[in-house]
C-alpha cells in the first residue's frame, strides 16, 4: 500500500466554498471521526470538508503508529460520504504544527474559506499546541462535544483565553463567514469510540 501523488495534492473547490478542516492521525479512524465529520458539516452548512490525515501529531508518541498510506486507505473506507476528501497533503509540505497547515492554505487557497473542526477534547488540549493563539485569529474554529469532555473543556485555558470569540450555537451556520477570532461549541449526539481504545494501547 503506497502513496500516490493525489494524496499529496491540496484539493481544488470553486471560489468561496465554505471547507471543513478535520485533522488527526486517525489511527485508526473510526464511526466516531465520521460522526464529529457529519456534525460539522450539517450545523455549519459547510460545502466540502478535508479528512487531513497527519503524518503524526506533535504531542504523541509515533512509535508504532500506521503506515500513513494505510490510515488514508481506512480513512476512505470510513469517510464514504460524498462531500468528505480525504488527503495527506500535510505531509507533502513537510508540515508538523496546525498553524503552519492553516497558514499554508490561506496563501494557497486564499479564495475558500475554512472552518477548523475538533472535538472538545482537543479543546481541552488546544493551549499546548503551537502557536494555537495564531490558529485563532487565522481561521474560525468549530469545536463538536465529545463523551466526558464537555466540561473540563469549557474551562480550559483556551477556551477561556477565546471566550469573547465565541458565538452562539444558533449562528453555528455563519461561522465560515466570519472573520476570526470565532468560534462555537456544537451539542449534539456523542460516540464513545476512541482511537487509543481501539489499538489497544497506552500510547
Amino acid at each position: 500500500m503506497n502513496l500516490v501523488a493525489a494524496d499529496l495534492r491540496i484539493p481544488v473547490l470553486p471560489a468561496g466554498s465554505t471547507v471543513g478542516l478535520f485533522g488527526g492521525s486517525f489511527d485508526p479512524p473510526h464511526a466516531g471521526h465520521l460522526l464529529v465529520a457529519q456534525a460539522a458539516l450539517r450545523r455549519l452548512r459547510l460545502d466540502r470538508l478535508w479528512w487531513l490525515v497527519s503524518p503524526g501529531n506533535p504531542l504523541k508518541r509515533h512509535d508504532g503508529l500506521a503506515p500513513l498510506a494505510r490510515r488514508i486507505a481506512l480513512s476512505r473506507q470510513i469517510a464514504r460520504d460524498p462531500r468528505i476528501t480525504v488527503t495527506a497533503f500535510e505531509a507533502a509540505h513537510a508540515l508538523r504544527y496546525t498553524a503552519d497547515l492553516v497558514a499554508l492554505l490561506r496563501l494557497r487557497r486564499p479564495n475558500l474559506r475554512f472552518v477548523w473542526i475538533m472535538g472538545a477534547d482537543s479543546l481541552g488540549t488546544f493551549h499546548l499546541w503551537q502557536d494555537w493563539r495564531r490558529i485563532g485569529t487565522q481561521v474560525p474554529i468549530a469545536v463538536v462535544d465529545r463523551p466526558g469532555a464537555t466540561l473540563r473543556s469549557l474551562r480550559s485555558p483556551a477556551a477561556l483565553a477565546l471566550g469573547k470569540a465565541r458565538i452562539r450555537e444558533s449562528e453555528a451556520p455563519l461561522l465560515a463567514r466570519r472573520d476570526p477570532p470565532a468560534w462555537v461549541f456544537l451539542h449534539g449526539p456523542r460516540s464513545p469510540l476512541s482511537s487509543t481504545r481501539l489499538r489497544g494501547s497506552p500510547r
